[in-house]
């Protein structure tokens, strides 16, 4: 069993930057590959980022490449996604999510989930 908590989210103007964190509870969280999902008013929940075990790969979906950086520290359990260059389109509540490697980009895959943080971008 695996507990994810993410933090980090709130309120911010367009350009701006938010990090977000998601803590993860157990000891095995270095086995896992972990995406980060986002779901905004009356939409799916969309992939966002994911990486894979011990860090040695991330994927991004296009809408944040080069803006969005997902990266893992396993001395802390914890998984973070830097958000740079923040758009409107970017608010959205924002997943942290686990599964055995390698990462996907369909939300199916994941096996545990986080409560969500709210990303708020304004014009």
């Amino acid at each position: 069993q695996v507990q994810l908590v993410e933090s980090g989210g709130g309120l911010v103007q367009a350009r701006g930057s938010l990090r977000l964190s998601c803590a993860a509870s157990g000891r095995t969280f270095s086995m896992y590959a972990m995406g980060w999902f986002r779901q905004a008013p009356g939409k799916e929940r969309e992939f966002v980022a994911g990486i894979s075990r011990r860090g040695g790969a991330t994927y991004y979906a296009d809408s944040v490449k080069g803006r969005f950086t997902i990266s893992r520290d396993d001395a802390k359990n914890t998984v973070y996604l830097q958000m740079n260059s923040l758009k409107p389109e970017d608010t959205a509540v924002y997943y942290c999510a686990s599964k055995h490697d390698p990462p996907a980009v369909t939300r199916w895959a994941y096996e545990y989930w986080g409560q969500g943080t709210q990303v708020t971008v304004s014009s």
